[in-house]
């Protein structure tokens, strides 16, 4: 190898150093910029669990008094409301259970399907009371109270329909069969239309 070879290998040498020097200063730059995001996003992370929490712990008051309220209104002995967050498979899930007696039962397993009629809904007030902006202000009920048991609990829930329809400005327009005197009814209905069938000819009377 002549000297004029010995002088181009150091040229090319001396380049590929330049390109390696070159590709640190890069990467040392990426790997700063790379730490900065990573501190922004472990702050923007502790932030969103804060809200997070925040938001949950406002739903779970929020639910549980108005679904808590309800039931207490229409049993004796009622269940309290519970929603309780827990995380599964990495994802928040809401649960919601009743609790007597310091002993959380699943609605459907502890009392009954009336209770669960009058806790759904009170839970679909709630919902709607918490949504923003908040849908049109009207509720479509197709016998929501079916399951409930009892002249005495009937009477309690109307009156319930009644108080939360005059507290919240909502309209309820509710399909239910004749459980309780139709003076009752009226006690907590702006309008009623009964329909009766006679030789398959339907009735409509409004009072």
């Amino acid at each position: 190898m002549d000297l004029r070879e010995v002088r181009r290998l150091l040229e090319r040498k001396k380049g590929q150093k330049l390109q390696i020097t070159n590709y640190l200063l890069t990467a040392k730059d990426d790997i700063v910029e790379l730490k900065r995001q990573i501190i922004i996003s472990e702050k923007a992370q502790a932030i969103h669990q804060i809200v997070a929490r925040k938001t949950q712990g406002e739903l779970e008051y929020r639910l549980s008094e108005l679904v808590s309220l309800c039931l207490k209104s229409v049993f004796r002995n009622p269940y309290e409301f519970v929603v309780d967050f827990v995380v599964r498979r990495g994802k928040t899930e809401c649960d919601l259970l009743f609790r007597r007696d310091g002993y959380l039962y699943k609605p459907v397993d502890a009392s009954g399907i009336g209770a669960v009629d009058v806790g759904a809904f009170g839970a679909r007030v709630a919902s709607w009371s918490l949504s923003k902006p908040r849908p049109r202000s009207v509720f479509i009920l197709d016998e929501p109270f079916k399951h409930l048991k009892g002249i005495e609990s009937n009477i309690k829930i109307i009156q319930v329909v009644k108080k939360l329809s005059e507290s919240l400005g909502l309209q309820i327009i509710m399909v239910s069969d004749e459980r309780v005197p139709i003076a009752e009814i009226k006690k907590g209905a702006d309008r009623i239309f009964k329909v009766s069938i006679e030789d398959g000819v339907s009735s409509i009377e409004v009072s």
